[in-house]
């Protein structure tokens, strides 16, 4: 994991003995310290890596920053939410479930597998989807809301 921090701004992370990874973010500061503006962009940069092979189930969430991962495998299920930003991904194959929310950003990305491998549920306010409201069949399940946003999901086999 790569991130930075300082003696007034830096993060609380713990591992919990179900292998929940919960990183928080802290302060030590003083009324004074909020006068001005906000660090740089690669000081806010989270970089994480997460070992592939072994992968059961991943759940994201942020706060006014995007969510961005490459091409992902897991063997259940993908939970990834974020509250004033985007969500963007490469290939992601899931074995039961894809669970994308977004407020106040877009989704983007391709899932690994067919339409018609997904039951979609969307519910999208004040924005685009080129998915449709309700989809049944399909083994696996697809459901993104988004509001204040556009959701442009691929398939790919």
């Amino acid at each position: 994991m790569q991130y930075s921090e300082n003696s007034k701004e830096y993060y609380d992370i713990s591992v919990s003995g179900e292998n929940v990874l919960t990183m928080a973010s802290a302060s030590n500061k003083d009324w004074t310290d909020y006068i001005g503006g906000k660090p740089a962009a690669e000081d806010r940069k989270i970089s994480l890596q997460i070992p592939n092979a072994l992968l059961d189930d991943l759940t994201l969430s942020t706060t006014n920053e995007d969510v961005t991962l490459p091409a992902l495998s897991v063997t259940g299920s993908i939970n990834i939410s974020s509250n004033g930003g985007n969500i963007a991904f490469g290939n992601l194959e899931v074995g039961n479930a894809l669970t994308l929310q977004v407020k106040n950003g877009d989704i983007s990305g391709t899932v690994v597998g067919s339409y018609d491998d997904f039951a979609i549920q969307s519910e999208i306010k004040k924005g685009e989807s080129n998915l449709p409201g309700n989809k049944d069949g399909g083994k696996k399940t697809l459901h993104v809301s988004c509001n204040n946003g556009d959701v442009n999901i691929a398939f790919s086999n």
